[in-house]
């Protein structure tokens, strides 16, 4: 008798009936899409006009091609942060859209409108200059970025579980807006650089190369990725914490305004100012939060081992699927496993089987500490269905990347696995619990993690 997995929930806001109710039609996806898309091509089409006012055409063109250089290196970085459960490519597009348009559009219109005020206020123009560049430039542009990392954070709330995500959203939002600013700064010395005659190592666009390119082109990300962890932590407390919830995102939001006040202000601060800035505060910091993330990647792994054995003892998963899906390197080797004996299709589907038993096993975390949302049952039933059903693909290729990359021990399945957890009393004995092993009719080996497949037949694909 085949198996058959639970039946799948009715989607929320479903009638009684089972037919969804008709959405208004300012809800509609579409409609959403639509207008943040025009959104962002409009603040494109602006700061592109204004940037390349200030810089002229070729300073743009000259100011583009420097800037778009560490682009792909921050980006790579931040997601290969997010490989333990990579999030959706829309939402880094959308998040380096933000910052590159419609944040730098803000901070640009506002910087200058706040500082031209200042100064004919004060008679002063190079006082509202400082002024401006230490106090109004963090607040405005840290504020614009945080508004980002803020509507993933509402809209997006599922792709949005932890400090890992609001570092990846706050680091591709950061260095979207740090692309279109340095486009700015370097198409400006350029510019510069065309009117004195300066040029190689002593001009001016080198010198802000530097800076700008090489030295820091970390700093816009180093900033926000504060407001992402306050973010990100607030993901982690439950929705009875409200208070918590929108104190950590703001703690996390003035940090980063006073770092990025601190990093601007150390030009005034004597000619060593900046280097002694940049050595004493910008380094370790960025050491600190490195150390941050990489130990909280680590520790996402632990929860993945540590959660998913209940599902083995319900049967919708294999031994050996935990340690495989708790091991990056394991990981890997099933991608290139099901690649070499799969194709294309199989390796996409083992990647979104590793990401969504990674899901899985964050959701019962969080359920067991109680910090589970009200839609707790539904979620896990429709991850315990995306995994049901890409089992044939993912399957021999854990099992032969447990076998290979991982370590060999006995699943230790904890007490609260067997007898519930308190939360529902999911578990091995919770109300959706499998209705027959989806794998009992497949016979393990006496090893922990014995070859699931016949020696003679290297290829499970095979048709």
């Amino acid at each position: 008798m085949t198996a058959s997995p639970p039946p799948y929930p009715p989607p929320p806001g479903a009638a009684p009936g089972g037919a969804p109710r008709r959405a208004h039609w300012w809800r509609r996806p579409w409609v959403r899409y639509g207008a943040l898309i025009t959104l962002l091509t409009l603040s494109g089409l602006v700061i592109l006009a204004l940037v390349r006012e200030q810089t002229g055409t070729q300073g743009f063109l000259v100011g583009l091609g420097l800037a778009v250089l560490p682009v792909p290196l921050l980006v790579a970085a931040f997601r290969w942060l997010d490989r333990v459960e990579p999030g959706p490519w829309r939402n880094l597009l959308f998040s380096f859209a933000w910052g590159a348009c419609a944040a730098a559009l803000i901070a640009i219109v506002a910087n200058s409108f706040a500082t031209r005020w200042i100064a004919t206020a004060t008679a002063d123009p190079s006082g509202a200059d400082t002024l401006g560049a230490t106090v109004i430039a963090p607040v405005v542009e840290e504020s614009a970025k945080a508004a980002a990392v803020l509507l993933v954070f509402l809209f997006r709330r599922r792709d949005f579980t932890g400090i890992l995500d609001g570092v990846v959203i706050a680091g591709v939002t950061a260095t979207g807006f740090a692309f279109t600013e340095n486009i700015l700064y370097l198409g400006t010395a350029f510019g510069t650089d065309q009117l004195t005659g300066d040029s190689g190592i002593a001009s001016i666009t080198a010198a802000t190369f530097f800076v700008r390119i090489v030295m820091s082109p970390f700093a816009h990300p180093l900033f926000t990725v504060l407001t992402g962890i306050g973010f990100g932590v607030a993901a982690l407390s439950s929705d009875r914490q409200r208070i918590r919830r929108v104190l950590l995102p703001l703690g996390g939001l003035l940090l980063a305004m006073g770092m990025h006040a601190l990093w601007n202000g150390s030009t005034t601060l004597g000619q060593y100012g900046f280097i002694a800035v940049y050595a004493a505060f910008m380094v370790p910091a960025f050491g600190l939060l490195t150390w941050l993330v990489v130990w909280t990647r680590q520790r996402e792994l632990r929860t993945v081992r540590t959660e998913l054995p209940a599902y083995v003892v319900a049967g919708w998963l294999n031994p050996a699927e935990p340690f495989a899906l708790g091991s990056m390197r394991a990981r890997r080797l099933a991608r290139r496993y099901a690649r070499r004996y799969g194709g294309r299709a199989a390796a996409r589907s083992v990647a979104e089987y590793e990401a969504y038993a990674t899901s899985l096993a964050f959701l019962r975390h969080r359920g067991r500490l109680g910090r589970a949302d009200t839609d707790f049952v539904t979620r896990e039933r429709q991850l315990l269905l995306e995994l049901w059903h890409r089992r044939s693909a993912a399957r021999p290729a854990l099992e032969h990347a447990a076998l290979v990359g991982a370590p060999r021990t006995p699943v230790a399945t904890p007490p609260w696995a067997v007898h519930g957890s308190g939360y529902g009393g999911y578990g091995a004995h919770s109300g959706y619990g499998h209705p027959q092993a989806p794998y009992s009719h497949q016979p393990y080996s006496h090893q922990p993690y014995g070859h699931p497949y016949p020696a003679h037949d290297p290829n499970p694909y095979r048709s």
